[in-house]
């Protein structure tokens, strides 16, 4: 691992594997509300069935759009801890970016937050008006957990009709048989193998990784790729969701996807989060961002 990224939160004894560390993890989830980039406006809407979503609109925008969804393994995280990469997001390439709220596991498993990611997406489109959106520039992103979700609702977006211009995947959780693959080096830090069982049996139920699923429940599982529209993942080679990631972009492009593949030497899950100043992972989000404008056309790309 690079001295860069070394942090001594790495070493704290504490991974979401059971219901203490759970309630412990959104604690600590409900303390961070990162900072908003200075000349965005950031607004509250509500969104059917009663979540919410924040809109983060740039001082110029050029009429693209991002739905955004926050991370935390399907069992914490809100979308107050991404005030501070939505807006910069915002600024940066001068589009509307919109985070969503959705129901958490256990307590509410799939479908409920695929569900909540799939409204906010139909609310975004049948927003466009007032938020000055081209509907044929809407991309759709998300972290960790966020990630998978995003790439769930970009497959039933294009089964169901509803147009995505490009997708974002930073660093997602896409396959839960990853549970049931030998543990190796990746996957020590952070976001650790016993935490993903924990998660992924939160959200699908024990037996999830030898029963067959309902469509987008395991977006790594889907078989046929073709049609998804033009991609960005990132990930480290560190990360648990290195193999996933890295073959879930292998197999879009086969099936005639565009996709950008960024490999961080040395990164571990979500160091981008915790080590957000060091260089390589200024670079690391600054790629991210630059495909963003890239993939909607933007000005600013």
């Amino acid at each position: 691992m690079p001295a860069e990224l070394r942090s001594p939160a790495l070493w704290l004894p504490i991974t979401t594997a059971g219901p203490i560390s759970l309630a412990i993890g959104r604690w600590a989830y409900d303390l961070i509300a990162t900072r908003i980039a200075d000349d965005v406006e950031v607004t509250r809407h509500d969104v059917d069935g009663g979540q919410e979503v924040y809109v983060y609109r740039p001082p110029q925008p050029n009429g693209g759009a991002l739905l955004w969804i926050h991370g935390g393994g399907t069992v914490q995280g809100r979308p107050e801890n991404d005030h501070d990469l939505c807006s910069r997001l915002a600024r940066d390439q001068g589009i509307v970016v919109v985070s969503t709220r959705y129901r958490l596991a256990p307590e509410h498993p799939f479908p409920a937050a695929h569900d909540d990611c799939f409204a906010a997406l139909q609310w975004l489109h049948r927003s466009t008006d007032m938020l000055g959106i081209d509907p044929g520039r809407i991309a759709v992103g998300g972290a960790s957990a966020g990630g998978g979700l995003a790439a769930g609702v970009v497959q039933r977006a294009h089964d169901e009709g509803v147009p995505v211009a490009f997708q974002l995947l930073l660093y997602p959780m896409l396959d839960d048989r990853t549970t049931t693959r030998p543990r190796s080096q990746r996957g020590r830090l952070v976001w650790t193998p016993d935490a993903n069982v924990f998660g992924w049996a939160a959200y699908l139920g024990a037996a999830h990784a030898s029963t067959d699923l309902p469509r987008y429940a395991a977006p790594g599982r889907r078989t046929d790729l073709a049609g998804l529209p033009p991609t960005w993942i990132g990930v480290g080679d560190l990360d648990l969701f290195y193999e996933e990631d890295t073959g879930y972009a292998q197999r879009l492009k086969a099936a005639g996807t565009a996709v950008d593949l960024r490999i961080e030497p040395g990164m571990y899950h979500a160091a981008d989060y915790l080590k957000h100043t060091s260089p390589s992972m200024r670079a690391f989000r600054q790629s991210m961002f630059d495909a963003v404008g890239r993939g909607l056309g933007s000005p600013c790309s």
